[in-house]
C-alpha cells in the first residue's frame, strides 16, 4: 500500500493545532518532536511525513529522547486502557509466566544501568526476542544504548504514524 496521500493525511493536516499536538503526542511523548512535526505542516504525503519524523528522530536532544521514552510502559507491561501499547506489545500478552518473570527481572535491571526503560519496537516481535534483545542490548555502553533507542524509537513513531494517516480507511 502506497501512503502518498490519504484522507487521513488530510485530516491531521487540517486539524487545529491543539488537537495535532494531542494525537502526535500519543505517537511520541516528547514535545520537541511533536512541535516540529506540527511546524512543518501541511504534508504533500504521508513519506514526507514520516521522513520529517525521521530527521526529526535523529536530532532530538538526550532529554528529548528521555521525554519520548518516558512515554513508553516496560514490555509485559502494557499502560492500563492504552489500547496502542497493549497491540504492541501483544507479542507478551501469551507469554508463559516464567517469560513474564524473567522479562520483569531484566526490565529492572536494564532501567538500573541505563535509567530508562528498556525500549524496543515490539510490534511484531515474540516475547522470546524481546527478552532475547533486552539480555544482548543489557551490556552496551549508555553511548550504544542511547543510538539504538534513537532507532527503535523512530521504527515505533513510523508505524504510529502511519497508523495516525490510515485511520478509517
Amino acid at each position: 500500500m502506497t501512503l502518498s496521500s490519504t484522507p487521513g493525511l488530510a485530516r491531521f493536516n487540517t486539524l487545529a493545532d491543539g488537537q495535532a499536538t494531542t494525537a502526535l503526542h500519543e505517537v511520541c511523548a516528547s514535545a520537541a518532536w511533536g512541535r516540529a512535526i506540527l511546524s512543518r505542516r501541511p504534508y504533500a504525503t504521508a513519506e514526507a511525513l514520516l521522513a520529517t519524523s525521521d530527521a526529526v528522530t535523529a536530532e532530538l536532544s538526550r532529554e528529548d529522547l528521555a521525554d519520548a521514552m518516558a512515554g513508553h510502559p516496560p514490555i509485559g507491561r502494557p499502560a492500563p486502557g492504552d489500547p496502542t501499547s497493549s497491540r504492541e506489545q501483544r507479542g507478551m500478552a501469551d507469554a508463559t509466566e516464567e517469560l513474564k518473570a524473567e522479562m520483569l527481572e531484566l526490565n529492572l535491571a536494564y532501567q538500573e544501568r541505563f535509567g530508562h526503560v528498556f525500549l524496543i519496537c515490539a510490534t511484531g516481535a515474540t516475547g522470546e526476542q524481546m527478552r532475547d534483545a533486552v539480555k544482548s542490548r543489557i551490556g552496551n555502553s549508555p553511548e550504544q544504548e542511547r543510538e539504538i533507542v534513537r532507532t527503535e524509537l523512530g521504527k515505533i513513531n513510523r508505524i504510529r504514524l502511519t497508523r495516525l494517516v490510515t485511520e478509517g480507511e
